[in-house]
């Protein structure tokens, strides 16, 4: 886990394309400093898949995820690995 440093941190990583399509990024920002109750906002890919989220529906959202694509079996190769944040 880390820390909160008093800024916005990144969260990335890519998901391999299916049947040789171009790989998929998926992202986090945690902003802490945010004025509204959305601190962390998700977009998968460069369309129109984004969603600010409160710390709680982030949570919700980590804990139904986590149950339902571990339903699914071991995780894929390209994901056992670590995502280190970034500053931008």
């Amino acid at each position: 886990m880390t820390a909160p440093t008093g800024g916005r941190t990144f969260y990335r990583l890519r998901a391999p394309g299916t049947d040789g399509a171009a790989s998929t990024a998926v992202s986090v920002r945690v902003d802490p400093a945010r004025p509204d109750a959305y601190p962390v906002y998700l977009a998968v890919g460069g369309g129109r898949r984004r969603m600010s989220l409160t710390p709680d529906e982030a949570w919700a959202l980590w804990r139904c995820l986590s149950e339902a694509v571990a339903s699914l079996g071991e995780p894929p190769e390209h994901i056992r690995t670590r995502v280190a944040p970034a500053r931008r």
